[in-house]
């Protein structure tokens, strides 16, 4: 049996968002689609059912299973040619999400759900599925446009497979992918230090051409741009996500800080770019994700 897309919902705006982008994900690979709401009230030892002078309607079970069939509605409305199931899973929704993500191709979220805070660019929960999640993650930041593609590119394993899943996604869309490698001189370690020699553009060309270069006999009619950027990764990355239809990053690169729970490229990038943002970790199973079936 196929692993499913699977798409949390908390009844937000965002997370219906969510199940758009999660049903063309589907769609595009042919695989079941599975909406998951974390339902977080039993831990908390309350009342589940309708209360004695409200209406027979309510209660916080039902209102769960509401959003799940909100959710489930809104979905066959986009593609009914998706099959949709719908869960209610006890739990928070970090741990359940990061759970689900085991038997999952991926996880789609949306940026902030009911009950975030509001000076958060994006929610926690985005957060902590993107750094634990045992799949790639797709989080729905703004509307996705008309352009390429996007992947960042530096070398490292989780960069190699956010090509591989970049490539796939451009071959599934019809669009143009755009490979960015940004390069700028090392700060020095210490104040006073002698800063490392300078790299030049050239090697990073290198990077950049030998990230590609044996993965493009898989998809010989995709395009694929080149682009080398002196200046932040993220900044680079941010900058092309404008009008993009995508972009794809590593969830730590190389140079990272290991008690992050995301490279700073990563967190930069999902919380500031102008399209939709799928994150991999570099241990992810792409599996289904790479090819249609």
């Amino acid at each position: 049996m196929s692993r499913p897309v699977v798409v949390g919902v908390d009844g937000s705006a965002s997370a219906l968002g969510a199940v758009r982008l999660a049903v063309r994900e589907a769609a595009y690979r042919r695989l079941p689609l599975r909406v998951v709401h974390a339902f977080i009230w039993p831990l908390m030892r309350v009342p589940l059912g309708p209360s004695p002078i409200g209406p027979p309607e309510g209660g916080l079970r039902r209102e769960a299973d509401r959003i799940v069939a909100e959710a489930v509605r809104e979905a066959a409305r986009q593609d009914a040619g998706v099959a949709v199931t719908g869960a209610v899973v006890t739990g928070a929704p970090a741990p359940v999400l990061v759970e689900e993500s085991r038997q999952a191709a991926m996880v789609v979220l949306g940026t902030r759900g009911l009950g975030g805070f509001t000076g958060l660019l994006v929610g926690s929960v985005a957060v902590q599925v993107s750094a634990h999640a045992a799949c790639p993650v797709l989080v729905s930041r703004h509307a996705d446009g008309p352009g390429p593609v996007v992947v960042g590119v530096d070398g490292s394993p989780a960069s190699g497979l956010a090509v591989d899943l970049a490539m796939a996604e451009a071959s599934f869309r019809g669009a143009t992918l755009l490979a960015v490698h940004a390069w700028a001189r090392p700060a020095p370690i210490r104040p006073g230090d002698v800063p490392p020699p300078e790299r030049d553009g050239a090697e990073a060309t290198q990077v950049l051409a030998e990230a590609v270069a044996g993965r493009r006999d898989r998809y010989p009619d995709l395009k694929v741009d080149l682009r080398v950027v002196r200046g932040h990764p993220g900044h680079a990355l941010i900058t092309a996500s404008a009008g993009a239809q995508l972009v794809v990053v590593g969830t730590r690169g190389r140079g990272g800080l290991a008690g992050l729970l995301l490279g700073s490229v990563s967190h930069a990038v999902l919380h500031h770019a102008g399209c939709p943002v799928m994150l991999v970790r570099p241990d992810a199973a792409l599996g289904t994700l790479l090819t249609p079936q």
